[in-house]
């Protein structure tokens, strides 16, 4: 492990944020002198973030916990044109409204994880179509193309990427790099922005920004990247069989999260912990180290844990009583997906896909077809099972994993 001066660098480091850096000396001594305003970018394509971001709200809240300034970029203009990275096809067009709209929605996560204000290490938050949407294309042309090659343009990932799949890019689309880069010269001029931060995919996107700065001003900026986040199994951050694992309440209920980082890979418990929460390191160590049936304790605190910064305290305490009530003490917990049955009796099929266990009534049937349907505790093999209502709810298994709840109207 590289041994650091700075308090900021040292905790990305013990934490595991750190994959590339741009100048670790430079930015070292950066970060020990004084403080310094660093910034990640996110485009508000949604209503909500998903999992897959959390990894960089968490490096502005530690950039924090070090004693700097976090500035949390949102993409009004970028989300207007959209980044090709690790994508196949061009993003839908949206409305200047929808994405005002996006844009207050996520800011709520941020606000439980940031502390925003006024003071020199307060967290910010700026929409960079406020500056790019008033460049002129000539002025943008003159200002910034020249210090941008199509040669070396061609060789991003973003770009080769989607041409080597004989994908269509569109124009709009290829200027992405080039207004990002605009992005961390903007900041730094105007706010004294010295760090930009983002994940390994946005690496190349990063150093186009840095080395813009540097020609057309003379300024020594820096860049961080955290490792590619991926679970043990391989799969990517954020996303599940179910879909997106979004960050906002009204996006996703607090049980379902919780019960992602519950049903989290004995492997990444470790990673998780010293990643997502804000537990001490020495604790995380004894939680990693549990063996066996054991390691399911580890996992409920995770739980807890993300719960408790992401969607708040009670939030977490009720999706740990939900958990208890239905794992251990064989009950129906309040948090439980439900669905209200109006007729006398529902089909197998139905209450699956209506709990949102099953994205099909066909996925349903292989479900059941595969013994991974129970009703009440006991299991279904017939897909023409039909389940009859009465005043008592009625639980619904989907795996070991998945419960919910049916109600009679």
């Amino acid at each position: 492990m590289t041994q650091y001066q700075s308090t900021l660098l040292r905790l990305l480091e013990e934490r595991g944020y750190i994959h590339q850096l741009t100048d670790a000396e430079g930015l070292d001594k950066l970060a020990s002198a004084g403080v310094v305003p660093g910034y990640i970018g996110f485009d508000a394509t949604a209503p909500s973030l998903h999992v897959g971001s959390l990894v960089q709200i968490m490096m502005l809240r530690r950039l924090q916990q070090a004693g700097h300034k976090p500035v949390v970029l949102m993409g009004g203009g970028t989300t207007r044109i959209g980044d090709p990275t690790g994508r196949d096809e061009s993003r839908k067009m949206l409305s200047d409204q929808t994405i005002e709209d996006n844009i207050a929605s996520i800011k709520r996560v941020f606000e439980k994880l940031l502390t925003f204000g006024d003071g020199p290490t307060d967290a910010v938050m700026v929409n960079n179509h406020d500056w790019l949407g008033k460049l002129g294309y000539i002025e943008l042309l003159q200002e910034v193309g020249t210090h941008f090659t199509v040669n070396r343009m061609l060789t991003f990932d973003s770009v080769k990427l989607r041409l080597d799949r004989e994908q269509p890019m569109t124009f709009l689309e290829f200027n992405y790099m080039i207004l990002q880069g605009y992005d961390f010269r903007h900041l730094n001029k105007a706010m004294g922005v010295r760090l930009q931060m983002g994940g390994s995919d946005q690496w190349g996107n990063i150093v186009n920004g840095i080395e813009l700065t540097r020609r057309k001003d003379g300024r020594e900026v820096f860049g961080l990247t955290t490792p590619l986040l991926t679970t043990a199994d391989g799969k990517k951050m954020g996303k599940t069989a179910a879909g997106a694992v979004w960050l906002n309440e009204d996006a996703l209920p607090a049980w379902d999260f919780w019960q992602y980082w519950r049903n989290a890979d004995d492997r990444d418990v470790g990673k998780f912990l010293r990643l997502f929460t804000d537990l001490p390191l020495d604790e995380i160590a004894r939680l990693e180290g549990l063996q066996g049936s054991e390691i399911n304790a580890a996992k409920v605190v995770l739980a807890n844990e993300v719960t408790r910064l992401v969607r708040g305290e009670d939030a977490a305490r009720a999706a740990e009583a939900t958990a208890a009530a239905t794992f251990a003490g064989g009950g129906l917990g309040e948090d439980l997906p439900s669905l209200v049955v109006s007729d006398a009796d529902v089909s197998i099929v139905d209450a699956l896909v209506g709990l949102g266990f099953a994205g099909s009534r066909g996925e349903a049937k292989r479900l059941v077809a595969g013994g991974g349907a129970r009703v009440d505790g006991i299991a279904v093999t017939d897909d023409s099972h039909r389940i009859v209502m009465g005043e008592n709810e009625i639980r619904i298994s989907s795996g070991k994993k998945k419960h919910g709840v049916l109600r009679s109207r």
